[in-house]
C-alpha cells in the first residue's frame, strides 16, 4: 500500500507548497531587439526581489522600453546602458559575444541568441572569454567547463551583483526557514526513517532504520518511489 509520502504532496500544491509569486518582481531578460541596432537605456532603479537572491536593475529604453536584468557590481541608479553590437566595453553595458574582448568577465549569458540570458545569474558569478573559432565563442563558466556559444549571443560586462552571500552565517532556525520560504522549498525537511510507517515507506520500527532495501526501480509506483531511485549500483565499492 503507497503512502502520501512528501513527493506527494508537493504535487498536490497545497498551500504549504505554494510558490509565493505574487512576490515576484518580474522576469529578468534581455528585450528582444534587431541584433543589429545599438541603443542607449537608463537604470532608473535597483529593486530586490524575494527568491532571486541577486539584485535586478530596471532599465528604461530611449524609445520607453522597460526591462529588468541581473544588476552587475558597480551599476548604479542613474547610469547609463548600451546595449548592441557598437556598445563600449564597459560595466553593465550588453554586447554579443563576438564583439567582447578575449579575458572579460561577463555575466547572464544567453544560450541561444535572443533567449533572454540563460547562464551566469547567480550572485558573485561570473563568466570569462576564452577565445573563438568561426562563428562560435568559448567561454569558461564559474564551474570551470568551457562551452561554445554563437557570436550572436548576448552578455552583459561584469560581475553579478551580491557576491559573498553564502559566507554570512544563518545563525538560527528561523533565518533558515524564511530563506527557504521564498523559494517556495518546504523547511525543515523530516527524515523518512523518522517517521511513523503510515506515513513513509522508510518509517516505523523499534529503532530508526530503512528495513528494507532503499534502491527502487524507475518504475515502481508513487507511494514507494523513495530512497535510491534506479540506481546504477549498489553495496561497497572495492578497495574501501
Amino acid at each position: 500500500m503507497g503512502k502520501r509520502v512528501l513527493v506527494q504532496r508537493m504535487g498536490r500544491g497545497s498551500p504549504t507548497f505554494r510558490s509565493p509569486s505574487h512576490l515576484r518582481v518580474g522576469p529578468a531578460r534581455y528585450p528582444p531587439l534587431p541584433p543589429e541596432i545599438t541603443v542607449k537605456g537608463k537604470v532608473v532603479e535597483l529593486l530586490h526581489d524575494p527568491g532571486r537572491w541577486v539584485p535586478l536593475a530596471k532599465v528604461v529604453l530611449e524609445e520607453g522600453m522597460e526591462f529588468l536584468v541581473p544588476a552587475v557590481e558597480g551599476m548604479y541608479v542613474g547610469q547609463t546602458i548600451e546595449m548592441g553590437p557598437s556598445a563600449r566595453i564597459a560595466n553593465g553595458n550588453i554586447l554579443p559575444l563576438g564583439m567582447i574582448p578575449e579575458g572579460t568577465q561577463i555575466a547572464n549569458i544567453e544560450k541561444r541568441p535572443g533567449d533572454g540570458g540563460k547562464f551566469v545569474r547567480a550572485s558573485g558569478t561570473y563568466a570569462i572569454i576564452m577565445g573563438r573559432s568561426g562563428n562560435k565563442t568559448q567561454v569558461q563558466l564559474p564551474s570551470g567547463k568551457i562551452v561554445e556559444l554563437p557570436n550572436t549571443a548576448r552578455a552583459t560586462i561584469g560581475v553579478v551583483a551580491g557576491g559573498g552571500r553564502p559566507e554570512k552565517p544563518l545563525l538560527k532556525a528561523g533565518n533558515a526557514y524564511h530563506k527557504w520560504k521564498v523559494k517556495a522549498r518546504k523547511w525543515p525537511r523530516v527524515r523518512g526513517v523518522a517517521m511513523n510507517a503510515v506515513s513513509h515507506p522508510h518509517g516505523g520500527g523499534s529503532h530508526q532504520h530503512v528495513g528494507r532495501p532503499s534502491t527502487v526501480a524507475r518504475e515502481t509506483p508513487p507511494g514507494r518511489k523513495v530512497g535510491h531511485i534506479a540506481a546504477r549500483r549498489t553495496g561497497r565499492r572495492k578497495g574501501r
